[in-house]
């Protein structure tokens, strides 16, 4: 794929690339969105460097893929309930619900009826080692499985669910849930890409809580298979942050792990999810 008004340097064979010649917090012309839009759909998910936005630029850059998503759970800053909060630090509990779950491979909010298309995440203050996230690609996942596996998932839906992930989980910030009703929606196990038309599975650990079509023992262990077989390092890149980096994933295509090998140190950022569609 050309590209003019950017550069795009690939960083892993199957996932993953840097973006060179954009400043996301400066209004951009329709063919340099384009072209970055572009390189998303290439290669899911894309990173920038030195990027100084604020929440309103960064909620501006957002809006450009659609509208953006309020998190079910999360709470926003004052002003800007679009923004999810990341931060830990040295009073960060390490058992708390909230890093449970950024800290196992996930697919964002799987748990709503059109999970969300993906995500733009700004780290600010980043820890002098550790921190990075890795990226792992579900169309490739899916076209390295068998054809007599790709036969067997074919039709099968899965339930994700949000209670137990989100359940007293912001506790700590001052959260009651009581009677709050989380999300919960059914999905098919592999779902085509809506712009790519590639096929990609479509289950995580984090949200998936069964398979629905088959028994129970058996979904645990094929959702076990596919867990493992999804976060192959074949399948993956790794992004060592640095302050005011950003990186932007297809949340339709990837999962995400947040490694929290810093405490004590500071880990510090805002991320804003766009809204997206019905898988299928």
């Amino acid at each position: 794929m050309g590209y003019t008004n950017i550069e795009v340097r690939p960083m892993a064979p199957n996932i993953g690339a840097e973006i060179f010649g954009a400043d996301l917090g400066q209004a951009m012309g329709n063919q340099t969105f384009q072209e970055i839009h572009d390189a998303l759909m290439e290669h899911q998910v894309i990173f920038f460097r030195d990027q100084k936005i604020d929440l309103d630029q960064h909620k501006t850059f957002g809006r450009r893929f659609g509208p953006l998503a309020i998190h079910p759970a999360s709470p926003g800053p004052d002003g800007h309930p679009e923004i999810v909060v990341v931060h830990a630090d040295a009073e960060t509990n390490r058992d708390a619900g909230r890093i449970w779950q950024s800290t196992h491979w996930h697919t964002d909010v799987s748990c709503v009826e059109t999970p969300p298309l993906g995500s733009v995440l700004h780290l600010k203050t980043v820890p002098p080692v550790g921190g990075d996230t890795l990226f792992a690609s579900m169309s490739k996942a899916y076209d390295a499985l068998s054809d007599r596996m790709k036969t067997y998932l074919d039709g099968l839906t899965a339930t994700h669910d949000g209670e137990r992930v989100w359940r007293g989980r912001y506790s700590d910030q001052g959260i009651d849930d009581t009677g709050k009703v989380y999300p919960k929606a059914v999905h098919p196990v592999v779902r085509t890409h809506p712009v790519t038309g590639k096929k990609g599975l479509f289950v995580n650990a984090v949200f998936t809580t069964h398979i629905n079509e088959i028994p129970r023992d058996e979904s645990d262990d094929i959702l076990a298979f596919l867990y493992k077989h999804c976060t192959k390092p074949l399948f993956q890149v790794r992004f060592q942050w640095e302050q005011n980096s950003v990186a932007i994933w297809d949340n339709r295509c990837v999962q995400h792990l947040a490694l929290w090998d810093y405490f004590p140190a500071t880990r510090t950022g805002y991320r804003v999810t766009i809204e997206g569609d019905r898988p299928v």
